[in-house]
């Protein structure tokens, strides 16, 4: 079998793990070990929600922090990928896709979103309030049921770049410059990513310590991020039109990358997004996003999922040809 064989059964089968099984919750997973580190590390700088050093230090402890994890990750998924294919084949072939598949998210955004719905069908909305908590970052505990499928709606297309596609597109890069080994660096952008959710934060105690790891996940997402809105905006049918609203209202969002993710999918499904939210008790503002002409409804959330998998279609298709044509 072929070096460009070997490198789409990898992809397809982590494409299939994802789809298929998702994050086994009783397995130890990658990004667990990722989380772990960066708390431990969070808990040396940052005591009683304060920093432990000047606004500096802490700045340049994150620069260490993020360059740390984000190298360490590649780097160690490095060496089990490769002690694993001198091993054996197939165990390169099974831990290499296994690898991979922890990069994706795609499953657990569909279990997330269809854990609060099946609460809402079921006209309970205190067990929907509370199942949406474990998912997003804003108070559930008074959201109406429109309020609680508007939040559903803008975390699954909000992480739908960073937990999906832009894990997909550095899997590609990766194995286009080194074959097998390219999970690696799907695996860096995964500790990015992490990183960037765990302490990527303005407010205080994170401002400093956060700053690197924040624009480090911007950098690394804005290019999938764009090539994922202009996916989407074929898949629609009338990509002009969806451009020309996320042109309108994705730059007035604060983020560079979560506003264009969040809106393409707004406009597509002619729906609005954003506004008002409480966070800890203080209520926030974030700019509208889409037009609003329908209301959002569960179809609508299962319509998002929807796309977001024809997309990732998409760029399998286009990824295997890249990769057989490979030199």
């Amino acid at each position: 079998m072929t070096d460009q064989a070997l490198d789409g059964s990898i992809l397809i089968l982590a494409a299939l793990i994802d789809f298929a099984v998702g994050d086994p919750i009783k397995l130890l997973h990658p990004v667990q070990v990722i989380g772990w580190a960066i708390a431990f590390f969070r808990d040396l700088t940052i005591t009683k929600k304060s920093p432990k050093f000047s606004p500096l230090v802490m700045k340049i402890l994150g620069v260490l922090l993020g360059i740390t994890l984000i190298v360490g990750s590649g780097g160690i998924t490095w060496l089990i990928i490769t002690l694993a294919w001198q091993l054996d084949l197939r165990l390169g072939i099974i831990i290499s896709s296994i690898l991979l598949a922890s990069c994706f998210a795609g499953k657990s955004l569909k279990n997330a979103a269809q854990d609060v719905l099946v609460a809402l069908e079921s006209h309970n909305l205190p067990e929907a309030r509370r199942r949406l908590s474990r998912y997003v970052g804003r108070d559930t505990e008074n959201l109406t049921k429109p309020e609680i499928l508007r939040a559903v709606l803008e975390t699954i297309t909000e992480n739908a770049v960073d937990g999906v596609t832009a894990p997909l597109f550095y899997g590609f890069i990766g194995f286009l410059l080194f074959s097998w080994n390219g999970v690696s660096i799907a695996m860096a952008y995964k500790a990015a990513s992490t990183l960037d959710s765990m302490v990527g934060y303005r407010q205080s105690p994170y401002t400093d310590l956060g700053w690197f790891s924040a624009k480090t996940e911007d950098f690394l997402t804005w290019l999938p991020c764009r090539l994922t809105v202009f996916t989407l905006g074929l898949i629609s049918g009338k990509p002009l039109t969806v451009w020309r609203i996320c042109q309108r209202d994705a730059i007035v969002d604060p983020s560079p990358n979560s506003g264009w993710s969040q809106c393409i999918y707004a406009a597509i499904l002619e729906v609005q997004m954003g506004g008002e939210n409480q966070y800890q008790g203080q209520y926030k503002f974030k700019p509208l996003l889409g037009d609003n002409i329908d209301l959002i409804t569960a179809n609508k959330v299962k319509e998002a999922l929807n796309l977001t998998r024809i997309c990732c279609l998409l760029w399998l298709c286009l990824g295997m040809i890249l990769i057989l044509l490979r030199p």
